[in-house]
Order: C-alpha cells, then structure tokens, then sequence
C-alpha cells in the first residue's frame, strides 16, 4: 500500500528567488514589466528606483553635460541606461562613461564602464552601500556620488571585494580629474544643480 506524503507550510523552507540577468532582459522583452516601472536588477533583485525630483534631474543632465566635454570622442556617455555588471546585476546609473560609440552597444549593453555616476537625494543611503559595493564588486574602475544633500562629491577608486580601497570628498569650491580622463579637470560646483 502506498504512503501518503503531508506537507505543511512551516515545515518548508520558502526563499527568495535570484532572477538572472538573461531571466530579467527575457521578462522585459516579454512585457512583464508596466512600460512605466522604473526596475533595476542587483545582486538578483528588483529593486525600484525612486521617482526624479527636478533636483535631481538637474544634476543627471549636468553630470553627463559635464563629462562629455571631458571625455570627448572615443568615450559614450550613458544616462540612466543599462549596465550588464555580472550576471545577477543589471543596474542604470544615472551616468555611465563607457569606451566606443554608441553603436558598439546596439546588440548589448556594455560590462566595464570606466566611470559610473550616481546623482544621490533620496537614495543617497542605497548609493553609499548596495551601489557602492556592487560597482567595486564588479571592478568598475570609479564611481562618483553626486550627494545632493551635502552639496559634495563622492569619489570612489580602487574596488575590491568589499567595496572601494579609497574615497575622497569635495565640494563645490573643488575640482576632480576623472581617472579615465586625467587631464580634465571638472568643477563640483559645475555639477551642483
């Protein structure tokens, strides 16, 4: 005679599941997502990215204004575009400097930015901790963190596993020469809305 099989809900451990990039680019072809949601996949997570204030809109536009003077041709700048950071991670910063053209990214997006920006206001917490470990972790080579709050700028070199070896702090009195670009030199205060 068979044996029946009773399962109870608190016996069985319930988990989360890690969607992957190729899972989410798939969900995102397919229309899974309202054409209005504004998701970022990290570490396996879909995270929602909080609403732009005119603040922060201001400063998206004068970071990426700023940082296509510097870097000039032979870099494309991103704003709030998609970063294939590792399997599990597909963030949109608000700016990303990448090597090319924008036609070297019709069939993917790019992996290894040689800067990425984050314009912080409401989610200056967030940038400071899960973005700030995920860049490192992904070996981007530096990230900034525009803090609006601050009124200063977050300079973040040498990733490792844990997060950044070094950071700086500036404010709108100081300049900054991107790695990627040593020989510009851009104004805090030029990126302060």
């Amino acid at each position: 005679m068979g044996q029946s099989l009773e399962v109870h809900l608190s016996d069985v451990a319930i988990g989360q599941y890690r969607l992957s990039r190729a899972e989410y680019d798939r969900a995102i072809e397919a229309g899974v997502f309202e054409p209005e949601a504004r998701l970022e996949l990290i570490d396996g997570d879909l995270h929602a990215m909080t609403p732009q204030g005119s603040r922060h809109a201001t400063g998206v536009v004068l970071v990426s204004e700023s940082l296509r003077r510097a870097f000039g041709s032979g870099f494309h700048v991103r704003t709030q575009l998609p970063l294939a950071a590792d399997d599990y991670s597909e963030p949109e910063p608000d700016v990303a400097v990448v090597t090319g053209t924008l036609r070297d990214y019709r069939d993917a997006h790019p992996t290894l930015p040689v800067l990425v920006v984050e314009v912080s206001d409401d989610s200056l917490h967030h940038d400071r901790t899960v973005k700030q470990r995920l860049y490192a972790r992904c070996g981007i080579p530096e990230y900034w963190l525009l803090a609006l709050p601050d009124a200063r700028l977050e300079v973040y070199r040498d990733p490792g596993e844990g997060g950044y070896r070094s950071v700086s702090f500036h404010g709108p009195v100081d300049s900054v020469a991107p790695r990627g670009c040593p020989d510009a030199r851009i104004a805090v205060a030029d990126l302060l809305p």
